[in-house]
């Protein structure tokens, strides 16, 4: 493992952690998107179902178990806990999901490493997480007053994804014969879809002003 993955891995993890950190410390999940959350746990279970038949290190199944044991708990708070679960902003989280995991599914089938069912369901979570964002993003587009907490949680996401671009061009470097087309250019894409958020965020913390996107 290089810097770059561990790094990226680290971030990701810190944006679970400011996010749980902002239910539990304010038992409001307002500005959060509860479809880009139900997305994430979908694309963690596909995609760690090696879990039961595959080890690889210590650190890589812990990370995924926290992964998935995380978006489930915050999946859990946003739809059953009865003081959270009535901060959910319902009437502005409305993207149709059913737009992305359809064609993700679909891509899955059609472009895929190997056809085993482990293998295509890994290759949708791949194509998912690409796009998982995209609920986050509309409603935050359509929140006037976006806190400081969901802005860290969203950029910390980003810098994960940018994060691991890095490792990926280290390892094209150091690793002879690396290649992963698929990864790479989901991964590409998923990093595009910050670039708005992160020009009004960095914009937000130069000024020292409350952030908020466009629509």
């Amino acid at each position: 493992m290089n810097l770059f993955r561990f790094l990226g891995d680290m971030s990701h993890l810190l944006s679970i952690i400011v996010l749980l950190m902002k239910i539990r410390a304010t038992r409001s999940c307002r500005g959060i998107s509860l479809r880009t959350q139900e997305l994430y746990l979908l694309v963690f279970v596909t995609r760690y179902l090696d879990l039961f038949y595959s080890y690889v290190s210590l650190y890589n199944s812990v990370m995924k178990v926290i992964y998935v044991s995380s978006s489930a708990t915050i999946v859990y708070l946003m739809r059953q806990d009865p003081v959270v679960s009535q901060t959910y902003d319902a009437e502005r989280d409305t993207f149709r999901v059913m737009f992305l995991v359809g064609p993700s599914m679909l891509l899955a089938l059609l472009i895929h490493y190997s056809s085993r069912i482990t293998e295509i369901l890994w290759t949708f979570s791949i194509y998912l997480e690409a796009v998982s964002i995209f609920p986050q993003l509309v409603l935050m587009q359509r929140t006037l007053n976006i806190d400081n907490l969901t802005a860290k949680y969203v950029f910390l996401l980003g810098m994960y994804r940018g994060l691991y671009i890095l490792n990926w061009v280290w390892r094209y470097f150091t690793e002879p014969g690396y290649r992963q087309w698929l990864v790479w250019t989901s991964g590409v894409v998923q990093t595009a879809l910050y670039g708005d958020f992160f020009y009004y965020y960095l914009q937000a913390w130069n000024t020292n002003q409350r952030l908020h996107l466009p629509s």
